[in-house]
């Protein structure tokens, strides 16, 4: 029997800037909660709860964010 397809979902790369100079590159958002009239802003929530999720885990305080960018690559 054949296997149905899944829907397959394109991530979009994103680096970040930290308010205590730092960054991250390559951070992986999905594609599909981009755009529209709120652009790249649903990314820089998508981030913040990954690192507020990381920050728990750590026990560590989550570091504010500065600025988003997309990632040169693809």
């Amino acid at each position: 029997m054949a296997r149905k397809p899944t829907a397959r979902v394109e991530s979009v790369l994103f680096n970040v800037t930290y308010e205590d100079g730092s960054q991250r590159s390559n951070r992986r958002v999905p594609g599909n909660i981009l755009g529209g009239l709120d652009g790249d802003e649903p990314a820089r929530a998508f981030i913040e709860a990954q690192d507020r999720e990381i920050a728990e885990k750590s026990g560590m305080p989550p570091l504010a964010i500065k600025a988003i960018r997309r990632s040169g690559g693809r």
